[in-house]
């Protein structure tokens, strides 16, 4: 039987090859998707190696795997799946008896998969209900944001997130529209913000618009950083931490914390000048991936990779 691709992922063989992985080890994979990257992990572990796998998406769920006389089947003793977001990383991992781990993954964005489900209203390609959350039985959809923030608060999302000139106005135009009809699906949403986009930067644009609203719905910066800094606690001594990133908004939170220990880049320094930070970069230039990978799966186009260390 043909596997359904769910999710194709991206720098695989870099991103897994930067935990130097010890077979005995204790790793994560906070973004389990389609299983690509916890795969690749759970084929270099020995018998006492263990993976827990991360992810708060239903439709996730359904990819979990065990390698059994070289077929995958859904359990195994050295593998525990978590559906949750990663954020509560710590919390997890106190459950579960572990209090340090030698590796943690992570590849941050949307999957392919999302973009593609034309019922989540992910992409502005289909007309679907405004909704955008990763996980799809609690919170606030792009839906309910889009019609009870205030116009300021929204126009600070589209600015922040989205990295948008035109933000007030858009905003502005939204509080507006939604005085006459609630603003429910794609379509709609799109029919009040078009106005304000250039013709030759239109998708680009609203691409941008779109990643604002999703990471306001999924709290993502806030759950990035939390998950960061934990997996900085529970790295043991030469622990490595593999991050994927495909936005500046995320990769500049990464950077930071590998550079100076915390999310705002601030230099903390000892009694000798010496930055305080627990962590140790491990490749100096970002990996990106190569052209031919860039060409096999568009998605990877913006990806950056980078691997850091437990001192």
């Amino acid at each position: 039987m043909e596997e359904v691709v769910y999710h194709v992922p991206v720098l695989l063989k870099e991103s897994i090859d930067g935990l130097n992985i010890k077979p005995g080890g204790i790793y994560v994979d906070v973004t389990f998707g389609g299983g690509g990257h916890s795969r690749e992990i759970l084929q270099r572990l020995n018998g006492t190696g263990r993976l827990f796998s991360f992810d708060q998406d239903a439709d996730a769920e359904k990819n979990i795997f065990q390698m059994e006389n070289g077929k995958w089947k859904t359990e195994n003793g050295n593998f525990q799946f978590v559906r949750s977001n990663f954020r509560y990383l710590k919390n997890w991992m106190r459950y579960y008896g572990v209090d340090h781990i030698d590796g943690l993954l992570a590849d941050l964005g949307v999957s392919s998969h999302h973009f593609d489900d034309e019922t989540r209203g992910f992409s502005f390609r289909f007309d679907a209900p405004l909704d955008m959350r990763m996980n799809n039985r609690a919170g606030m959809t792009a839906a309910d944001i889009v019609n009870e923030y205030d116009e300021t608060r929204l126009a600070d999302i589209f600015f922040l997130y989205g990295e948008l000139k035109t933000s007030r106005k858009i905003a502005a135009a939204i509080v507006k529209a939604r005085q006459q009809k609630r603003i429910a699906t794609t379509n709609d949403f799109m029919e009040v913000v078009e106005p304000f986009f250039k013709r030759e930067r239109e998708k680009k644009d609203m691409a941008k618009l779109f990643q604002a609203l999703r990471i306001e719905v999924n709290h993502e910066m806030d759950a990035l950083k939390e998950m960061l800094l934990s997996a900085t606690e529970l790295l043991g001594p030469e622990g490595r931490l593999s991050v994927i990133t495909y936005h500046s908004l995320e990769d500049r939170i990464v950077k930071n914390i590998i550079k100076t220990g915390n999310a705002e880049g601030k230099r903390i320094q000892d009694f000798y000048g010496r930055v305080d930070t627990p962590l140790r970069q491990v490749n100096n230039k970002v990996i990106v991936p190569t052209d031919e990978e860039q060409m096999r799966n568009p998605r990877s186009r913006s990806a950056k990779l980078r691997i850091a260390e437990k001192e």
